[in-house]
């Protein structure tokens, strides 16, 4: 009988998705199937219909101060590519932290042979970031703070509304990473002056493979120089580039499957805190409303923010279980757990090192005798990995899901102690 499988690498992608997703990227395929603002017939303005609504439930979520300065790109990893080297000019100075992801660090590596300065702001020995380190990096050159929400190693969240605020006394353009957080952490690009927000689908927003994004203020679109140019399906007796949004950001035929996915899968999320706010004793009246006129009593952003409460709590309930278990194996000496032990300001990710077997043979084991999937390394990241004192070795990282119950943190814990007391 073949053993069951566990799936604690949610950090990298999440896993499984809603059934919704995967059955809105099949039908789209097989009984839509047509391209977006290049059709004049019913079935191509059905899809422009959900991508018109995806962004919105994108804009939705984070606050944007525009839903139409929403694009669609395949991944984090390409916006940050879109707007860092669409922004930066020789002799700009950007503000990064050391818990950096190469999804930042690469492309400012390469726009520095380019005559781009970066300032590296140095966290502290469990990943956390001192707001007032931030002004002794301050240069009148200074143009952007490039920085992350949380760690993919360590979980450690960085300070973003201090972040926000620094930027916005100061006069600088705040990008921020949101690869872990969105969809799990509640964000408001209003809230915390926040300028450019990139995100990926396929994580904390239970999308597919493949699709991401950016979201720009107004202020900012002719300021970025788009990095891809070609056909939108608008002003196509012209060979420039459109300035308007989002056409000036999306040339060539978009990943239409990846937009359906992420489609339905915020609209599961939204229908989750939906549900759970009619739950509440307080709002049968307004449940007796919904029966009645078909239509919810709540904002699309107030079922955004419970939904996003119900999964915060359930990943840092299985994070604080998972670390209460491991307390004893390291009392014991046979594993130490980096960064934060507490749940404050941290994300359902946690990183160990093995004192009593090698890193990668227990990964190995963890998935071939016990189905207990993990990743093993240097996440690619590490700056971050030399921050907390574990590069080159690296670590074993646990990132716990939604969809995790509190058995499989229990199999999971108990498997590491049956290896890291096994003779070798």
């Amino acid at each position: 009988m073949e053993k069951k499988k566990i799936y604690l690498d949610n950090a990298a992608t999440s896993f499984p998705k809603p059934e919704e997703v995967p059955r809105a990227v099949y039908d789209y395929m097989t009984k839509l199937g047509t391209n977006v603002n290049r059709g004049g017939y019913a079935t191509a303005y059905d899809t422009e219909t959900v991508v018109f609504e995806c962004r919105e439930l994108i804009g939705a979520l984070f606050h944007a101060p525009d839903y139409k300065n929403v694009v669609f790109t395949r991944n984090i990893t390409e916006s940050l590519n879109v707007v860092l080297k669409g922004l930066l000019r020789s002799g700009d100075h950007v503000i990064v932290s050391s818990m950096e992801h190469n999804a930042v660090m690469r492309p400012i590596r390469q726009l520095e042979k380019k005559g781009i300065n970066f300032t590296r702001v140095q966290c502290e020995s469990d990943g956390s970031l001192k707001p007032e380190k931030l002004l002794s990096c301050l240069r009148p050159d200074t143009k952007a703070v490039v920085m992350t929400h949380a760690s993919n190693v360590f979980g450690t969240m960085l300070p973003i509304q201090e972040v926000g605020n620094f930027c916005k006394e100061n006069g600088l353009i705040f990008i921020l990473d949101s690869a872990q957080t969105a969809g799990v952490f509640p964000i408001d690009m209003e809230k915390m002056h926040i300028d450019i927000l990139c995100f990926t689908g396929h994580k904390g927003l239970l999308g597919p493979q493949g699709i991401g994004g950016f979201i720009l203020r107004d202020e900012l679109v002719l300021k970025i120089e788009p990095l891809i140019s070609g056909g939108t399906g608008s002003l196509s007796n012209v060979e420039t580039v459109p300035e308007f949004m989002p056409d000036r950001f999306e040339a060539g035929t978009p990943n239409l499957p990846g937009i359906f996915g992420l489609h339905a899968a915020l609209n599961w999320l939204r229908k989750l805190g939906e549900a759970d706010l009619l739950k509440g004793e307080s709002l049968k009246e307004n449940s007796a409303v919904q029966e009645v006129f078909g239509k919810t009593p709540f904002s699309v952003e107030q079922c955004f923010s419970a939904a996003l409460e119900k999964i915060r709590k359930h990943e840092l309930h299985l994070t604080a279980e998972f670390l209460k278990m491991l307390g004893p194996l390291e009392k014991e000496g046979k594993l130490k757990i980096i960064g934060k032990k507490d749940m404050e300001k941290r994300t359902g990710v946690v990183s160990i090192q093995t004192l009593t077997r090698e890193l990668s043979d227990t990964a190995f084991q963890l998935d071939t005798r016990y189905g207990i999937m993990t990743r093993v390394g240097l996440h690619c990241a590490p700056s971050a990995h030399k921050t907390m004192g574990t590069y080159p070795t690296g670590t074993i990282r646990f990132s716990f899901g939604f969809a995790n119950t509190d058995q499989e943190v229990k199999i999971a814990a108990d498997a590491l102690r049956e290896l890291l007391e096994e003779e070798k």
